[in-house]
């Protein structure tokens, strides 16, 4: 079988991975708000290639992402991969390992019981003897092509990429990971925040100027991350369009009021908000006319990078679909359009090349 490096390239090149606008080098500025709106790969490419592999960050770069973005989580022995959640059935193969079966277990992650296999209770080197899978194989088919070809990643292995596809491509790939429930994995002794920073400051990333965002849906995470433990590239506050972050009394329509706003930017520089909080839709599953989000958000010093946009017509507004198949492609492009016409500085898309278009046409 090919080296890793040779079979992350055939994947690319297969998928016709050719930059549809050359994103220009970011501005060495001490200011988070970089030239824009950014075109940010959601897992990498995972529109084309199973999420959160080294495959499909590559992919979303080489097709002109500024931004790949891993979610972080810990295994047991204390290493960062990219999972979108630490529960593993769903986007590996540990299902077939019999060796693995008497890991299968319940637990309460955020207050939810959750079923399955989680990377808590694997060491990396055991990890690393799984290999990746398409998570929503019915919407995505195709992709189950790539199943079982790809290692979870770690961290470290992702930084190394971003920094060989920067020289590679002559400009710079940003990162942008997220820590997956922080106050979890600080209640089983595997707190995410230390090993993040400490790998950003090995890779020289800790600048404000770095091209670098760190998210989290949990504002007491942000915090820590800037005021006990100094980080100082920009944050970003994530917000679903309901509820309240874990263990926090304040909901998040709360944190994005403009009150709320004004708080945030003390620590965060930015939020990620569902798409609906920005242009919510009617009754009918239309889209409707924007809110102030952005604007409140501007006034408060804060860029704001909405997720997630996919192309198939089940993610999308009614009046932004075509045809009946739920899975068939929709008009993501003029979603896309629509939505960086409100003012917002980046977007976070499954399918990178429709960003990077959406970009240049808005």
């Amino acid at each position: 079988m090919a080296d890793r490096r040779s079979l992350l390239k055939v994947s690319a090149i297969a998928a016709g991975a050719v930059p549809l606008l050359a994103a220009a080098p970011a501005a060495a500025s001490d200011k988070p708000r970089r030239r824009g709106p950014l075109v940010i790969g959601h897992r990498g490419a995972s529109g084309y290639r199973p999420e959160h592999t080294l495959a499909s960050y590559e992919l979303a770069a080489r097709m002109g992402a500024d931004f790949i973005e891993p979610d972080l989580v810990s295994t047991k022995d204390g290493v960062l991969v990219a999972r979108h959640e630490n529960e593993i059935s769903g986007t590996t193969n540990v299902a077939d390992h019999p060796e693995f079966a008497a890991r299968r277990t319940t637990k309460q992650i955020d207050g939810v019981p959750v079923t399955g296999w989680f990377t808590e209770d694997f060491t990396l080197a055991e990890l690393k003897t799984l290999r990746a899978a398409e998570r929503l194989p019915a919407v995505r088919q195709r992709n189950t092509l790539y199943n079982g070809l790809f290692e979870v990643p770690t961290f470290e292995e992702v930084l190394k990429l971003r920094e060989r596809l920067s020289k590679e491509l002559d400009r710079e790939i940003g990162v942008y990971p997220e820590t997956k429930h922080p106050t979890y994995f600080r209640a089983a002794g595997l707190a995410l925040e230390a090993p993040l920073v400490q790998a950003l400051r090995q890779h020289g990333l800790d600048r404000r100027n770095a091209p670098v965002f760190v998210q989290s849906f949990e504002a007491a995470n942000l915090r820590d991350l800037r005021e006990k433990l100094g980080l100082r590239v920009p944050l970003v506050f994530l917000a679903s369009a309901s509820g309240t972050p874990f263990a926090d009394p304040k909901t998040y329509r709360e944190y994005l009021s403009p009150a709320g706003l004004a708080e945030l930017a003390a620590y965060a520089d930015g939020i990620g908000p569902d798409k609906s909080l920005v242009i919510p839709r009617n009754a009918d599953g239309t889209l409707a006319a924007p809110t102030s989000l952005v604007a409140d958000a501007h006034t408060a010093g804060l860029v704001v990078h909405p997720y997630t946009f996919r192309a198939e017509n089940q993610f999308l507004p009614a009046d932004y679909r075509v045809g009946t198949d739920p899975n068939a492609y929709g008009k993501a492009l003029d979603e896309q359009i629509t939505f960086l016409r409100t003012g917002i500085d980046g977007l976070f898309t499954d399918q990178a090349d429709i960003g990077v278009l959406a970009r240049s046409l808005r």
